[in-house]
């Protein structure tokens, strides 16, 4: 199970990504594979047994940027 962090406010913004990036790149791809599908059953779970994004049917939709 993943765990919450919370921050004091007065610690820089950067520190704390940084923070983040290590501990994210330190893990194995196996890891974060698996980190990926304990949020998405979190998620699941936290949403009534209902999906937060279902397919609309329309297939895979492309588009361009609007730049």
């Amino acid at each position: 199970m993943g765990k919450l962090t919370l921050y004091d406010i007065t610690i820089p913004r950067e520190t704390i990504i940084e923070e983040r990036d290590s501990i994210y790149l330190s893990r194995t791809p196996e890891q974060r594979f698996f980190g990926v599908l304990q949020l998405n059953h979190i998620s699941v779970t936290m949403n009534g047994g209902q999906l937060l994004k279902s397919p609309q049917g329309k297939g895979i939709i492309i588009r361009k940027p609007n730049i």
